[in-house]
């Protein structure tokens, strides 16, 4: 039996976007939450509170969350890397505070120490004061942890190492755990395995998987989450992102792909799919290329959209 609605968190303002070398302007990222908001998604990951030396797509974040409209019903997200970060996402009051914060940590330790410069552990304790924060602030922490199928270090990743990280960011307190296929090497029975860890540790509405679309199987390995009754999945927007640990990574899967196959098999987004693809196909003609979404992308050309 499979759910009969599954929720999608739209992670293309920020998983997204940071990925993009050319910057794109504070009013093109509003427009973007505005339309996706229009086209019925609920949850939306806006922004990042980085170092904008590190990540300067996301220097003008506050800019955007006081620009955004907030409509009742919708979480806005944010990630923070730190406690700084967190601080800075409170900093300017209602007009600019998040719903939610996501942290993050690896499932091993070679890419935690390549991409962070700490261990597993260490990044652990450097979260705990920002999840104490967050939730004495009123704000769910929703966590990713990066790759979980596969690594562009070490190889494959075992359950046991997904699992060992489960337990230590449930320790600290986040409420809620994404599994994320950093590098999209995730096949569906792998996957089912992973997810089945998380289940042992948290429910299942408070479970999430997180796919790139790297080799083909986001969408099989949504699916198979959907076999086990997951449902709540990160997607991005055209399929925008990527994976620079992986050469030729087509990033997040697109939210119009996940909507379309959903649809297909009748399970509720309240997502309107006509909206949707809009959106994709404004963001994409600001980035100047078609969308990686293969349903946006037919659908719009059926409108009589082309690109160069």
């Amino acid at each position: 039996m499979y759910p009969s609605q599954v929720t999608l968190v739209d992670v293309g303002p920020r998983d997204g976007l940071q990925n993009e070398k050319q910057n794109v302007s504070t009013a093109d990222k509003v427009a973007l939450v505005t339309r996706l908001q229009a086209a019925g998604l609920r949850e939306i990951e806006v922004t990042s509170y980085v170092s904008p030396k590190w990540v300067p797509q996301m220097a003008d974040n506050a800019a955007v969350m006081a620009a955004i409209a907030r409509p009742a019903g919708v979480r806005h997200s944010v990630l923070v890397p730190n406690l700084v970060g967190l601080q800075a996402a409170l900093a300017g009051g209602a007009a600019t505070r998040p719903d939610e914060v996501v942290v993050f940590a690896a499932a091993t330790e070679a890419f935690s120490q390549r991409n962070i410069n700490c261990s597993i552990a260490e990044s652990i304790a450097r979260f705990a004061p920002v999840v104490a924060a967050a939730r004495e602030a009123g704000l769910k922490v929703r966590s990713a942890i990066s790759c979980a199928l596969g690594c562009p270090y070490q190889g494959e990743v075992t359950a046991d190492e997904v699992e060992a990280v489960v337990v230590a960011l449930k320790a600290i307190g986040v409420q809620h755990c994404g599994v994320a296929d950093t590098i999209g090497t995730g096949t569906p029975v792998k996957v089912q395995a992973v997810m089945a860890r998380a289940l042992r540790h948290y429910p299942l509405t408070e479970v999430s998987g997180h796919f790139h679309d790297t080799y083909g199987h986001a969408l099989a390995n949504i699916y198979a989450c959907l076999e086990i009754g997951i449902h709540h999945f990160d997607t991005s927007v055209a399929g925008l992102g990527g994976c620079p640990y992986a050469k030729g990574a087509t990033g997040n899967v697109a939210t119009e792909d996940v909507v379309f196959m959903l649809q297909g098999m009748g399970i509720a987004t309240g997502i309107d799919l006509d909206r949707l693809v809009e959106a994709g196909g404004f963001i994409s003609e600001v980035l100047g290329r078609p969308p990686v979404s293969r349903a946006g992308k037919a659908l719009l050309t059926k409108q009589g959209r082309t690109w160069a």
